[in-house]
C-alpha cells in the first residue's frame, strides 16, 4: 500500500501523546497504518517489522520525531502526514491561552512554582538521567515515565536521591500515587492508611482498585520501576521506599508487589522486612512462600484483613458454590469450542499473573508467540504497538484481534484484561463488545472470560463497562485471579471434580 513519511528534528514528543496522535489519524478513512515514534535504532527497528521503513534506510536520530503512514492512496498518505505535523505543531493547548506562561525547562518551572516538591519528567531516555539529576539537586522528588535509561544511570539517580530522602520513581514508571493523588495512569481512589511499593503500571492500579473497593484507600503508591530488584539495582528503591513508609505516619500497613528478586537481591529485602516495623504484605509473583500472597487478588484481600485485625486464609477457588454447574452450563452453550486458550492483555503485570497460574494449572503457556495450545500475549509490548496506540488508549486494535481469535477452532477460551481510569479510553468496552457479537453471529465462537480494573470514581463507569461486557457474553469475573482460573476449568473441567 502507498506509504508516505516524515521526520521532523529535534521534536521530542512522549509517547502518551504520540499515542492519542496515533488513534486520531488511525481513525481517518482509508488510513490501515500509523506510526508516530521517537527515530531511535530500536524504534527505527520495529518499523522495518511492521513494513513502515526500508531495510537499509538511515534512520532519524533518537530526539527527532518520525511519521510514517500507510493508507489507501498515496495523496491520502500524504494528507495524513500533514494532519499530524498540525496536530503536533499547534501552539495552542486546549485550556492554554496564548499568553499563559509555559516554561521550557526545569528552572522556569521552579520559578514559576517554587512551592513545588516533585518533578515529572518524561523526555528522551538520553537526557532523562540528566533532568531527573537536576530536579533531584534542586530537591524534588521524580517521576520518571522516560524508558531507555541506562543502567548505570538508574543506580546514580536512586543513590542520589536516597542521599537526598528523596522518591525516584522509575524508570518507565506509568503509575503512581503520592498523597493520594495519582500521576500516570491511575484509577481514582480514597486516600487511605495503605503505603504500596510496585514496579509500577497495572499491578499496582488492579491492587489499589481492589482496595478502594474493599474500603480502604492508599497512603502511597511509589512505582520503584521494573529493573530496581535486579542484582544490577539491588533494590535501592525497593529498600528506600519501605524507610519512606515506615516514618510516613498516614501508613499504617505496606503492601510490596513485584516479580520476584534476583537471588542476589532477595536476602537483603528478607531482612529489611524482617526488621520492619509496620505489618506488610509481601506478593512476589511466582516466587515460592507460605508467608507471601500467590496472587494480586490475594494481596488485596490479606491487607484489608490484617487492618481489621483478622488472619487472611485464601478459599479455593474451584470449590465456589454453583462453578461447577455454571462452567458445565457454558460448555454445552458451546459446544463447538477448543480446548486452548488465549490471552490478550493491556496490562504486562496481569498478563504475567495470568501465565503463571495457567501454566500452574495447565502446563506449559507461551509468551508473546503465535504458536502454542495455550498463548499468553501483552498488546501493550512494542511489538504490538508500533502504528498502533496502546491498547488502553484505543481498544480497535485488540477489537479486531479478538475478532480474529473468534475463527480459530482450536481456542476454547479468550481471556483478556479491561483497564478503566485516567488516560484511558473513554469506552474501552465498546468496541470489544462489538466484535465479540460479531463474532458470536457467525455461528462459532469460544468462550471470552474477562476482568475489569476501576473504581466507581474513574472517569468511565465501572458498572456499565461491566454491563456492555456481559450484553455481549463475556464472563466477568471480579478480578485478574478469578478470571485466568475460570478461564483453565472451562478447558479442563476436570479442576472442578474432588474439590
Amino acid at each position: 500500500m502507498p506509504l508516505a513519511r516524515a521526520v521532523l528534528p529535534s521534536f521530542y514528543q512522549d509517547s502518551v501523546k504520540l499515542m492519542r496522535l496515533a488513534r486520531e489519524i488511525g481513525e481517518k478513512k482509508g488510513v490501515s497504518e500509523v506510526a508516530a515514534l521517537m527515530g531511535t535504532p530500536a524504534n527505527h527497528e520495529i518499523m522495518l517489522q511492521a513494513g513502515l521503513a526500508e531495510d537499509g534506510e538511515a534512520y532519524a536520530g533518537s530526539n527527532d520525531l518520525v511519521l510514517a503512514v500507510e493508507a489507501d492512496t498515496q495523496e491520502l498518505a500524504y494528507e495524513a502526514i500533514e494532519e499530524a505535523k498540525a496536530f503536533l505543531t499547534q501552539t495552542r493547548v486546549a485550556g492554554v491561552g496564548a499568553s499563559d506562561f509555559l516554561p521550557s525547562g526545569l528552572a522556569g518551572a521552579l520559578a514559576g512554582a517554587p512551592e513545588s516538591n516533585l518533578a515529572m519528567i518524561s523526555v528522551p531516555g538520553a537526557y532523562a538521567a540528566k533532568e531527573a539529576m537536576d530536579a533531584l539537586r534542586s530537591g524534588l522528588h521524580v517521576f520518571l515515565f522516560s524508558d531507555n535509561v541506562a543502567v548505570d544511570d538508574e543506580v546514580a539517580l536512586k543513590r542520589e536521591a536516597i542521599e537526598r530522602d528523596l522518591l525516584l520513581m522509575g524508570p518507565d514508571c506509568g503509575t503512581a500515587y503520592i498523597a493520594g493523588a495519582g500521576l500516570g495512569f491511575t484509577n481514582a481512589v480514597k486516600p487511605g492508611r495503605v503505603g504500596c511499593i510496585a514496579a509500577s503500571g497495572t499491578g499496582l492500579q488492579a491492587v489499589v482498585s481492589q482496595l478502594d473497593a474493599l474500603g480502604e484507600g492508599i497512603s502511597h503508591g511509589i512505582g520503584v520501576g521494573g529493573r530496581d530488584l535486579s542484582a544490577e539495582v539491588g533494590g535501592l528503591m525497593t529498600l528506600h521506599a519501605l524507610d519512606f513508609l515506615s516514618s510516613d505516619p498516614e501508613t499504617e500497613i505496606v503492601l510490596l508487589i513485584s516479580k520476584p528478586p534476583d537471588a542476589e537481591v532477595l536476602p537483603g529485602i528478607e531482612e529489611a522486612l524482617e526488621n520492619f516495623d509496620k505489618p506488610h504484605v509481601v506478593c512476589f509473583l511466582g516466587a515460592e512462600n507460605p508467608d507471601w500472597a500467590e496472587t494480586l487478588e490475594d494481596a488485596g484481600h490479606a491487607v484489608a484483613t490484617v487492618l481489621k485485625g483478622e488472619s487472611y486464609e485464601p478459599e479455593n477457588f474451584f470449590a465456589q458454590a454453583g462453578l461447577k454447574e455454571r462452567v458445565a452450563s457454558l460448555r454445552m452453550e458451546e459446544e463447538t469450542a477448543g480446548e486452548g486458550i488465549l490471552g490478550l492483555f493491556s496490562g504486562g503485570t496481569l498478563a504475567h499473573e495470568s501465565r503463571l497460574i495457567l501454566e500452574g494449572l495447565l502446563g506449559e503457556v507461551s509468551w508473546n508467540e503465535a504458536a502454542g495450545r495455550h498463548r499468553i500475549l501483552d498488546l501493550g509490548d512494542d511489538r504490538y504497538t508500533v502504528g498502533k496506540p496502546h491498547p488502553m488508549i484505543d481498544p480497535e486494535s485488540r477489537a479486531e484481534m479478538l475478532s480474529q481469535a473468534a475463527m480459530d477452532e482450536n481456542l476454547g477460551v479468550v481471556l483478556f484484561d479491561l483497564m478503566l481510569g485516567r488516560a484511558s479510553a473513554q469506552d474501552p468496552a465498546g468496541p470489544l463488545a462489538r466484535a465479540i457479537k460479531e463474532a458470536r453471529g457467525k455461528g462459532r465462537s469460544p468462550h471470552f472470560v474477562a476482568s475489569v480494573v476501576g473504581t466507581a470514581d474513574d472517569p468511565q463507569d465501572v458498572d456499565e463497562q461491566v454491563r456492555i461486557l456481559e450484553d455481549a457474553g463475556v464472563v466477568v469475573l471480579p478480578s485478574n485471579t478469578q478470571a485466568a482460573r475460570f478461564a483453565a476449568a472451562l478447558v479442563k473441567p476436570e479442576l472442578l471434580e474432588d474439590v
